[in-house]
């Protein structure tokens, strides 16, 4: 009866074990897939991230802010799924530091820089050199946080105004959804954003768009990859696929990116 007993002990130890170890297998939620997106993405992202997780039955996180500043997170945490900057350059660089991989890497839409006023213009802002007027307050991203900051800068350096539009500079906000505050509250006169964020809730009936000259302007592509560090690279992969996809591509075109890179 005692050996009868610890037989049955150690069977049932087994059983607890093994059980408690296949309960773990399927009771445990994966972390979820991780995704690095640029802030000034955040209106269709927070659209295609639950209808992600809806057909694939899974966790998506996104992480927003500037695109430098992701760059410089994925760098320090070597962590993260699919990273989507606001301007294809940080993913070449991303490609370099071999941070990203190619295999995977889709180009979504493009990125419009515009000039946006608050409502009224009180400004009197018309094109592009007007920024360098006198007496204006503007508000211009951080150009090491931010694409759009990087990009606007290159704008003004392209027509040899940064110099004069730089005197009339009163904020440096790290991401574009803070340019488009500064303009809808009427704290500035005038910003460079993405044409985007004129169809955004907080612009509606607060901002004027004024359209820079193609010739003088700066069109950026917006491309998705793989991170390196990733530990499901085909769920990256798989999501990628989804937000270019024609379904993806009418969230993207509902909020204003261009599929075709403008002339």
């Amino acid at each position: 009866m005692r050996k009868l007993g610890i037989s049955l002990l150690v069977l049932v130890m087994a059983f607890i074990l093994l059980g408690g170890n296949a309960g773990i297998g399927l009771c445990v939620e994966e972390e979820p897939l991780l995704i690095y997106c640029g802030a000034g993405l955040m209106k269709p992202m927070d659209e295609l991230s639950p209808m992600f997780q809806e057909k694939h039955d899974c966790q998506v996180r996104m992480v927003y802010a500037g695109s430098g500043e992701l760059f410089g997170m994925i760098a320090t945490r070597q962590n993260g799924d699919v990273y989507i900057p606001g301007a294809e350059k940080y993913t070449k660089d991303a490609l370099e530091k071999g941070m990203v991989v190619e295999k995977g890497t889709k180009i979504i839409c493009y990125h419009v820089p515009v000039i946006l006023t608050p409502k009224g213009n009180p400004g009197n802002i018309t094109c592009i050199e007007d920024l360098a007027k006198e007496g204006l307050r503007l508000a211009l991203a951080d150009p090491k946080a931010a694409a759009i900051g990087k990009t606007g800068d290159q704008v003004l350096a392209r027509n040899g105004i940064s110099e004069a539009v730089e005197k009339n500079v009163i904020a440096r906000p790290v991401t574009a959804n803070q340019i488009l505050l500064y303009v809808a509250t009427g704290e500035v006169d005038g910003a460079i954003a993405w044409e985007d964020q004129s169809t955004w809730a907080q612009s509606k009936g607060k901002v004027e768009i004024i359209h820079i000259e193609p010739a003088k302007n700066i069109i950026k592509t917006i491309p998705a990859s793989v991170v390196s560090y990733s530990k499901r690279p085909e769920m990256a992969e798989e999501f990628i696929e989804f937000i270019t996809s024609e379904e993806g591509r009418e969230i993207w075109e509902k909020w204003g990116f261009p599929l075709e890179k403008p002339l």
